[in-house]
């Protein structure tokens, strides 16, 4: 069988010519946590505040952000970060984005979204919300959508780094680890195997 790593050690191959750019391609799992705990805990406030919404509406519009992005982080997966390009620069493209973390699947540095892509990305998402909700309720709902994000990060890295004895992380990490030493075409959900078991590229 074909390896499907270059390598499992915690280490990875320069992407850029330019050092900035590549300062850019690597962040601590720290960093997320920093940046997004904040804007969590700022638009539950403003839920909360608001007169136009109750409580049940918050927390259930704060529960369907979370379930938004497990549904977002499955297509994100399977459909943009394995998506098969056929000119070079696309390749180059899909390298960047994805395909540097499955040659080097436990590179500590590439294992958490970086700011320069999770921004533009939360920016595009809020408005897009707002447009289609309203301010009031996308409010409670990006909470929870910001929330789904982070807890696919912070699972996703210690997936790869955290020794975590509870029987349900060790499915959800023999998971994950499938799609990166097993098929990289089954297997796309990280933080949840939900979208997995309903559209069938599960495991058998």
């Amino acid at each position: 069988m074909k390896k499907l790593y270059v390598s499992n050690k915690d280490e990875s191959v320069r992407m850029f010519k330019y050092g900035w750019m590549e300062i850019f391609s690597k962040v601590h799992f720290s960093v997320p946590l920093i940046l997004y705990l904040p804007v969590i805990g700022y638009f539950l406030y403003a839920a909360i505040i608001d007169p136009a919404l109750r409580g049940w509406e918050v927390g259930a519009l704060f529960a369907g952000g979370i379930l938004a992005w497990t549904l977002v982080e499955y297509f994100l997966h399977r459909y943009v970060f394995h998506f098969h390009p056929t000119s070079e620069m696309g390749k180059r493209l899909l390298f960047v984005m994805h395909g540097v973390h499955h040659d080097y699947p436990n590179d500590s540095r590439r294992l958490v979204m970086p700011p320069s892509v999770s921004i533009p990305l939360a920016f595009v998402f809020y408005f897009g919300y707002t447009a289609l909700m309203g301010a009031s309720m996308t409010a409670p709902f990006f909470a929870g959508f910001v929330m789904g994000y982070l807890c696919y990060d912070m699972l996703h890295y210690s997936v790869h780094h955290a020794n975590i004895k509870s029987k349900w992380f060790m499915k959800l990490k023999a998971h994950h680890l499938k799609h990166h030493f097993k098929d990289p075409d089954l297997g796309f959900g990280v933080s949840s195997t939900l979208w997995d078991k309903i559209i069938g590229t599960d495991y058998k």
